[in-house]
């Protein structure tokens, strides 16, 4: 048998809410490890949304989520696939501590510590146990099994001093990543590895981060260009194989599905975000935290902030 991952973020661009990377892993046979994973389980599983599809939708997650329609479909393809590596969170306190144990996922923080968010949030998600069923039989029938998911939330508070001491968000987020990668090989001991990420901006350069983030392998790259940044990094009898891929939500089954679930993630911190808010400006229209409606909802709540006493340094990213 051998790994395959793939890692992906969401809020990298907004400035209100946190930066979510996260991390899936798949045991396959040695065989499937260059194969698509559509493919593989295009039986239970599809790349895209269709009426009358049952298969359950694994794309990119921009493409299940639209704020005027809900979070449903997003929603539901996180649950199943939870469900088929074995997680059922009720609540989002519990999926954040299936998810990220070890993170600083609920800091001293007042908008993200109000009451807990019973999951599913949407009332459309439907039988997430059949659905689950039905992919797990797929998997199994073709030698897949999902063995981990990991996501790490990076709060406003302590992504502004990680940016305050790298001078750069992309670095941060490089930074995330790297720990991502030496995570999945720290706790799986598969000889044969594949992980694919989808490319963190316009970076094509990755040799010299791959290296600090694992000392004693022994690196070789393998492509650089601007689709594509692939390296070789060999252990002992273990070979690892990482890619940095363009536009990767669209060409890897673990990049897209890493998306959905920072992306899930995300979105339950901004709708405690949104709540907390509201609560103290009943007219206050909810935001995503994206630059221009960031700044609309900053200016909004401006009154209410003063009044309060809060630190724009603790609620508002400084890149």
């Amino acid at each position: 048998m051998a790994l395959l991952a793939g890692i992906d973020e969401a809020g990298y661009g907004p400035i209100l809410g946190p930066l979510v990377v996260s991390a899936v892993t798949f045991r396959v046979r040695d065989g499937q490890l260059q194969t698509c994973l559509w493919k593989t389980l295009r039986e239970s599983c599809a790349p895209r949304s269709k009426p009358g599809d049952r298969r359950l939708p694994v794309a990119d997650s921009k493409k299940l989520f639209n704020p005027r329609h809900g979070m449903a479909r997003l929603e539901r393809t996180a649950l199943v696939m939870l469900a088929v590596a074995g997680k059922r969170p009720k609540t989002w306190r519990s999926l954040l501590d299936q998810l990220s144990p070890d993170g600083d996922s609920l800091p001293d923080c007042p908008w993200y510590n109000g009451p807990d968010v019973v999951l599913p949030l949407s009332d459309a998600v439907g039988d997430v146990c059949t659905r689950a069923n039905a992919v797990r039989i797929d998997c199994a029938a073709r030698g897949v099994a999902l063995v981990g998911v990991q996501s790490e939330p990076v709060l406003e508070d302590r992504f502004n001093r990680l940016v305050a001491s790298t001078r750069s968000k992309g670095v941060v987020l490089l930074g995330i990543v790297m720990r991502m990668i030496y995570r999945i090989l720290k706790t799986n001991p598969d000889d044969r590895v594949r992980i694919c990420v989808d490319r963190l901006g316009g970076r094509s350069h990755y040799r010299e981060s791959l290296s600090l983030a694992l000392p004693g392998c022994e690196l070789q790259i393998l492509e650089e260009s601007d689709r594509r940044s692939t390296y070789r990094l060999t252990h002992g009898r273990r070979v690892c194989r990482v890619e940095f891929v363009t536009n990767g939500e669209t060409h890897h089954f673990p990049i897209a599905l890493a998306s959905i679930f920072s992306k899930y993630v995300r979105e339950l911190y901004m709708h405690a975000f949104n709540r907390y808010w509201r609560e103290r400006k009943r007219d206050l229209k909810p935001t995503a935290g994206y630059y221009t409606d960031a700044l609309r909802w900053l200016e909004d709540v401006a009154p209410t902030l003063d009044s309060l006493g809060v630190d724009r340094a603790s609620l508002v990213r400084q890149r």
